[in-house]
């Protein structure tokens, strides 16, 4: 049962991608009230589905015969690859592009009851009902045709697929480089409460002793108090403005040194992996996190206006087109790029 040719079940693998992205968007642009390009890529494949349907093909080939092993099979095999392909694009991306945490004996958000009952039902329906007539449309395709077909299909969708797994990437660092940004505005304004606070005190003690003054009948203290005071704010707005002054020029200077550094950088990593790997694994950890950041900006500079404009434009589709997505991880910062992809859609 279902003996196919390679090219034949690579050509059934894009026909069920294809049909599942049909199946896929409709359903999501009923719920959502407005049109929907669901899925991991921008084409219309959801190559999940095809995994799927291949998957139910093979699964039920032995037990075709027995429905209830046909369901069984379709319940276990459709829910293992779901989890396993959940699990491998949240470990890559940081992102769950399906979120069953609602759902009644969910695990991880990423399967639950409802769906592996229905992936079984699924099996049943394709495998005994469905799948008979897509076996005669392809068995009817003559097979040079069926050739020329799967592999332009294959350029295509590789392309595809190429360029989406870039722009999960670029997500991914979004989320990070925002969640980290977050983490040292706060630290700053820790630190700037208790310069804040220190420096309120300092003052407080100043005008309590002034006072003093004034009240052991030295009048004309008032108008020196006033005065220290004035100079005081004005020092210290200055000294506020010379420190911004000189983290932005001093950001101006890092930037244009990256491209020189860079090469030192790896120098100095692979020293200290040499040297000593137990005692700086962790410095090298953070080495190496910041000179990938380095590069991003780096490559975010030599990248041309169209092509960074292009993959802005990709990367918002694929966040609209999925609007279940999830980050447990950086979730205040998934809701932000969210809300952010979502106005400058409204704009248009």
């Amino acid at each position: 049962m279902f003996n196919y040719l390679p090219l034949q079940w690579l050509f059934l693998f894009y026909f069920y991608s294809f049909f599942g992205w049909c199946f896929e968007s409709t359903y999501v642009s009923f719920l959502q009230k407005k049109p929907v390009n669901r899925g991991f890529m921008r084409g219309p494949f959801l190559p999940l589905y095809g995994s799927g349907g291949i998957m139910m093909l093979l699964v039920a080939s032995p037990f075709y015969n027995n429905i209830i092993l046909v369901y069984i099979a379709g319940c276990i095999g459709a829910t293992l690859l779901e989890y396993v392909t959940g699990v491998v694009m949240e470990a890559l991306f940081k992102v769950r592009y399906w979120d069953y945490s609602d759902k009644f004996m969910n695990f991880q958000g990423q399967i639950c009851l409802e769906s592996t009952l229905v992936w079984g039902l699924l099996t049943v329906i394709f495998t005994h009902f469905l799948q008979l007539p897509i076996e005669k449309m392809l068995l009817s395709i003559p097979y040079n045709i069926l050739s020329i077909v799967t592999v332009i299909l294959t350029v295509y969708i590789s392309c595809d697929f190429m360029v989406a797994f870039k722009t999960a990437l670029d997500l991914r660092d979004v989320l990070v480089y925002m969640e980290k940004a977050k983490e040292e505005m706060s630290k700053m304004q820790k630190r700037l409460d208790v310069i804040v606070a220190f420096k309120g005190e300092e003052v407080r003690e100043t005008i309590g002793q002034k006072v003093d003054d004034i009240s052991t009948g030295i009048g004309n203290r008032v108008d020196s108090i006033s005065t220290g005071i004035g100079n005081r704010v004005d020092s210290i707005s200055s000294g506020i403005g010379s420190r911004v002054d000189s983290i932005s020029n001093g950001l101006g200077n890092r930037v244009d040194s990256l491209s020189d550094s860079l090469e030192k950088s790896f120098a100095s990593i692979k020293e200290k992996i040499t040297i000593d790997p137990s005692s700086y694994m962790q410095s090298v950890k953070d080495e190496v996190g910041e000179l990938y950041a380095k590069y991003r900006i780096m490559m975010d500079r030599l990248t041309p206006s169209p092509v960074k404009s292009f993959f802005d434009w990709y990367r918002n589709r694929t966040i609209l087109g999925n609007p279940n997505m999830v980050s447990d991880k950086f979730k205040t910062s998934m809701e932000e790029v969210k809300e952010k992809a979502a106005s400058l859609r409204n704009k248009k």
